[in-house]
């Protein structure tokens, strides 16, 4: 086989000119030490705060400590076969979820992964973690009502969309009640919902996420979780990644509810982390910017202005006391965030008053701008009657003689507190709230036993749907109680009465 000395010629020149020269330069480092979900890495020298590194057996970290020789890491997944003197590569990237359309009605982890068996997520792309919060000038003010259909808080702690309202209370006093009652009445109301559980049990969230299925309310949902078996980096994350998450749909201009609970247990998962990494604890150990890291979360809720498209997000934090301690360093931290708070009281929610709103210290600070009128003006004197009556109620225990004033100031009490009674997973619609308020306010409830309230609100709204179908469209539409209205109003409730008084 004779080849001729051009036609090698030629075949390296081709050759030569076919090569591509593609060299990659990778930013990586060596593990000096690892342990507890934290590795210090030798050489990353370009590496940026927040930062997603990869390591062996594909485990993602997040860069958390820059010092002057090493980089602390936290890894957001098992430790299992990687040690030290592994090579630890940068992405250049800031940790980041995917966000979408296609994750409503998904329960989701802390990077944004599906967890609940339906297959993967398509996402419309990604959003980093940490965001900067809207500016001053991005906001406009809270002024459109977001109706929880819980009777006490719509009345006398209304929450407005962008608002962050604050849950506080003991363990077991229905904290995650108000805020799942919250989110099952935003059926049909264009919010979309996100609930954030950080370091609960998997068997709660999994009781969460079938109310929501059973309501029908996952289809506007989506769910969070970083469970109490997950380690606490991804339990740090999750309520970034919910609010990110959130952040793609008011961007898009809609109004977003976002849950975040409880933020006790995501300062935990940051003192965990933060010691594991050595920086210095301060008050009952915890790091010094965990005030930063609640108030950096919780001041990205906003309503947007007009010219950025009018969505909000509104955030309802929630913060676990310990013996009604709202004086400790997380619950006074988050208080001074948020713009009022509702406080759940054991004492009252042993005494059967559900939800155990204590309207004394409760507040919003968006106050009546986050109501419409009829609310307004059915629940003016509410808070300051229900104050009277937990005062008279102290002294009448005594079981002194009461002149007429007391006593009647005492049982009008006992019926605003019957009526603001309201059972689990049964939000109001806000018509139906101001005509039993108006009732009772207004003196109609004087003649019916404190024990018939109950049976009487019921019957009276099957009443009003069957004979005065118009008063409740009335309301809808006016959202304010003119003459007309209430003439119509309390002809409905006088007559509803005599059948109901005859009947009793």
């Amino acid at each position: 086989m004779n080849i001729k000395p051009e036609e090698i010629t030629s075949i390296i020149k081709n050759e030569i000119q076919k090569y591509e020269k593609n060299i990659q330069t990778v930013d990586s480092g060596t593990i000096v030490q690892i342990g507890d979900g934290v590795a210090r890495v030798y050489g990353l020298d370009d590496c940026m705060q927040g930062e997603l590194l990869i390591f062996p057996n594909d485990v993602y970290g997040m860069a958390l400590n820059l010092e002057q020789d090493n980089v602390g890491c936290v890894l957001l997944g098992s430790e299992k076969g990687i040690k030290e003197g592994d090579v630890v590569k940068r992405t250049g990237k800031i940790v980041e979820v995917p966000v979408g359309d296609a994750m409503i009605g998904r329960v989701l982890n802390s990077l944004g992964q599906p967890i609940d068996g339906k297959g993967p997520v398509n996402n419309d792309g990604f959003r980093p973690i940490e965001v900067h919060a809207p500016s001053i000038i991005d906001r406009s003010s809270v002024n459109q009502p977001l109706q929880t259909g819980i009777k006490a808080i719509d009345s006398m702690i209304p929450i407005g969309r962008g608002q962050r309202e604050l849950i506080i209370g003991d363990r077991q006093t229905g904290k995650t009640a108000i805020a799942i009652d919250t989110i099952l009445n935003q059926k049909g109301k264009d919010v979309i919902c996100i609930y954030v559980a950080i370091g609960q049990k998997q068997s709660t969230v999994a009781n969460i996420v079938n109310t929501l299925q059973e309501a029908d309310a996952l289809d506007y949902t989506i769910v969070v979780a970083s469970t109490a078996s997950e380690s606490a980096p991804l339990q740090y994350l999750a309520p970034y990644a919910g609010c990110s998450m959130g952040e793609y749909f008011m961007h898009k201009g809609k109004d977003v509810l976002i849950v975040y609970d409880d933020l006790s247990k995501h300062a935990v998962a940051y003192r965990t982390m933060s010691l594991l990494l050595k920086r210095a604890p301060g008050r009952e150990a915890y790091p010094g910017d965990v005030f930063y890291i609640h108030s950096r979360l919780l001041e990205r809720a906003a309503k947007l202005s007009a010219k950025l498209g009018g969505g909000s997000i509104t955030a309802l934090p929630i913060i676990e006391t310990l013996a009604g301690d709202v004086t400790a360093y997380i619950p006074t931290n988050v208080i001074s965030i948020t713009d009022g708070q509702i406080f759940l009281e054991s004492e009252l929610f042993y005494a059967g008053q559900r939800p155990a709103v204590n309207a004394g210290i409760s507040v919003s600070r968006v106050g009546g701008s986050a109501q419409i009128k009829a609310m307004k003006q059915v629940s003016g004197t509410l808070r300051l009657e229900l104050a009277q009556y937990r005062e008279l109620a102290a002294f009448a225990q005594f079981g002194s003689d009461l002149d007429k004033d007391t006593s009647y100031r005492l049982e009008k009490g006992k019926r605003i507190t019957e009526v603001l009674k309201q059972d689990q997973y049964s939000p109001m619609d806000v018509e139906k709230q101001i005509m039993i308020l108006y009732a009772v306010t207004n003196n109609f409830l004087s003649d019916i036993k404190v024990s018939d309230i109950k049976r009487f609100e019921e019957e009276y709204f099957e009443y009003v749907d069957t004979h005065y179908r118009d008063l409740t469209k009335a309301i809808i539409e006016k959202k304010a109680l003119d003459d007309e209205i209430k003439s119509k109003l309390e002809l409905s409730i006088n007559e509803f009465k005599k059948i109901f008084l005859q009947g009793a």
